[in-house]
């Protein structure tokens, strides 16, 4: 079962082999414990597609998930945003589209969500939360 859920910046660390501390982490953790939203392989898709190696992208991309699985999306998910997004709107804390799905998608699943944005995370009620950039670096 997956205890974590990689945020679009973890997983570019991890394709790119850097900070190499963020690999090493992810490298100790045993498979099956770490995922990446079905919105995150959007994100990251859409990132191959504009590259000037596309092609080469997309190669790299599907290696890149038989290490890191995607997570499909379900109403739960679906649920979770609607619930956040009428918080933060209330609040006036609103953070990005795709933040709140991913949000929303680690939430509903209950599992952590690593990223090196903290900052806007933070804003989601409940939401555990880990940086193992910031990790590495203390």
């Amino acid at each position: 079962m997956p205890r974590y859920l990689l945020d679009t910046n973890i997983c570019i660390y991890i394709k790119n082999h850097r900070p190499a501390e963020v690999l090493a982490r992810f490298s100790k953790l045993p498979p099956g414990k770490v995922v990446m939203s079905a919105i995150t392989y959007g994100e990251l898709c859409f990132g191959a597609e504009k590259s000037s190696k596309s092609k080469e992208s997309r190669q790299i991309l599907e290696q890149l998930i038989t290490l890191i699985p995607v997570l499909p999306l379900d109403e739960t998910v679906s649920a979770h945003y609607g619930k956040i997004r009428q918080h933060l709107q209330t609040s006036g804390k609103l953070i990005g589209n795709n933040d709140l799905w991913i949000a929303s998608h680690a939430l509903a699943n209950k599992l952590i969500l690593v990223t090196n944005n903290v900052a806007e995370f933070e804003r989601v009620p409940g939401l555990r939360v880990e940086n193992w950039v910031a990790q590495s670096r203390a």
